[in-house]
């Protein structure tokens, strides 16, 4: 997947911008994420309700998938059915 490609959920408002993804399948909501938005959305799995935060990064647990959140929806971002987590920020070196 090219880094910079925006996927849009089929389930809810959730976009995201891909940072870099060696997966072929993004999916929100447990519904795979497309590069444009249907005409209806479709129903939001209960397990991948999580939500997505604007402005968050998120990774998997091999940092192998980074996508960052632009805009907010219900569904939650996973790779395979394995659940994407917020990446944490780095601490601000020391000023002493």
């Amino acid at each position: 997947m090219k880094s910079g490609i925006r996927l849009k959920s089929a389930v809810c408002d959730t976009e995201v911008m891909v940072i870099h993804c060696d997966a072929d399948v993004v999916e929100c909501g447990g519904i795979p994420m497309a590069e444009t938005k249907p005409a209806t959305l479709g129903t939001l799995n209960a397990e991948h309700a999580n939500g997505t935060l604007m402005g968050k990064r998120y990774v998997d647990a091999e940092s192998t998938c980074e996508l960052l959140c632009i805009k907010a929806g219900k569904g939650s971002l996973a790779i395979d059915g394995v659940s994407l987590a917020i990446k944490d920020a780095k601490p601000l070196p020391a000023s002493d």
